[in-house]
């Protein structure tokens, strides 16, 4: 497993981290307590060192807590702020005093007086970016928060929030397939040293390949909303990756393995969160994190998706 510094902290975060939204069973079917506690230790043991979660994540924060036992000192959690959940219905509340109250419940669930890393889970629009910027300051301030965070905003919003408190991660979507944070977002954050953590690195498992052509998404599974899963685009993703199992091939490394190393390779991504919720999809991604890439097989996979196409990103409504 290579490992990284997380912005300016000193902190050494391992390039493949845990995504822990799959195992809260808010959208992810099939979800158990004992593989999800088993998938958080075999994450652990295969060099994961950076565990992602969120106080809107339901009951995610305490099975890390409970996998991961004595081993706080040996890892470094993020969690997040400004969302939250109500009788399954999510909403915005990044209002300096909810992020407070939520930051205090998030580390009593994680069992923990402090978190390396808390983010401002999404904006809120009914409150400036800058108010609640200030109170991650504050948790900072009070030594319950070691670095700060923001997830989801745009470049205009992230130059807010740095200017109040300084940032020391950003989480926004990345893969193969959704890349516009190339454009501006990821300079921005290289010119500043400030780590980019990267979620969907296979975007939503699609890139892990497991998903056939035929497939079809039950009543209730979130996946059915995007147009990456759908029509044209379905099939021009599936063409893709019978592209990639052949280049998986060559390299010798499960697909999902090849998607998230050429991901943690891109210029500017400090570490890419892979959600899981059973033991082997958390081991095929952390091979990821010492696996070497040649030049040939970057170029292969250049080629590739060059012959997909632009891909379609927005969510359908």
């Amino acid at each position: 497993m290579q490992y990284r510094e997380l912005g300016g902290t000193g902190l050494r975060v391992s390039v493949v981290a845990m995504g822990c939204w799959p195992i809260s069973g808010i959208t992810s079917l099939d979800v158990n307590r004992e593989a999800s506690l088993e998938t958080i230790r075999q994450a652990f043991s295969g060099g994961v060192n950076f565990f992602d979660t969120a106080w809107s994540y339901g009951s995610s924060e305490e099975l890390l807590a409970e996998a991961l036992g004595t081993q706080r000192e040996s890892v470094v959690i993020a969690t997040k702020g400004g969302l939250d959940r109500e009788q399954g219905r999510q909403f915005h509340d990044a209002k300096p005093a909810s992020l407070k109250r939520q930051c205090e419940g998030s580390l009593r669930r994680l069992g923990t007086d402090r978190v390396e890393l808390y983010y401002l889970h999404a904006r809120d629009p009914a409150v400036p970016v800058s108010e609640s910027a200030g109170a991650i300051a504050e948790l900072i301030s009070a030594g319950k928060v070691r670095g700060a965070g923001a997830s989801n905003l745009t470049l205009s919003e992230l130059q807010e929030f740095h200017e109040v408190c300084p940032l020391t991660a950003i989480q926004p979507a990345y893969n193969m397939l959704q890349r516009d944070i190339e454009r501006d977002i990821l300079p921005w954050c290289r010119e500043r040293q400030i780590a980019v953590c990267v979620y969907w690195p296979l975007l939503k498992g699609l890139l892990a390949g497991k998903l056939p052509r035929d497939h079809v998404f039950p009543e209730g599974d979130g996946r059915r909303k995007y147009p990456m899963f759908q029509g044209a685009e379905w099939i021009r993703n599936q063409d893709l990756l019978d592209d990639l199992r052949l280049i998986a091939g060559r390299a010798g490394v499960a697909l999902s393995t090849l998607v998230v190393a050429w991901t943690v390779r891109q210029p500017g991504i400090t570490t890419a969160l892979c959600g899981a919720k059973r033991p082997w999809q958390i081991r095929e991604s952390a091979e990821a994190g010492g696996c070497e890439l040649t030049r040939e097989i970057m170029d292969e996979i250049a080629a590739a998706l060059q012959r997909r196409g632009a891909a379609v990103t927005r969510a359908a409504v």
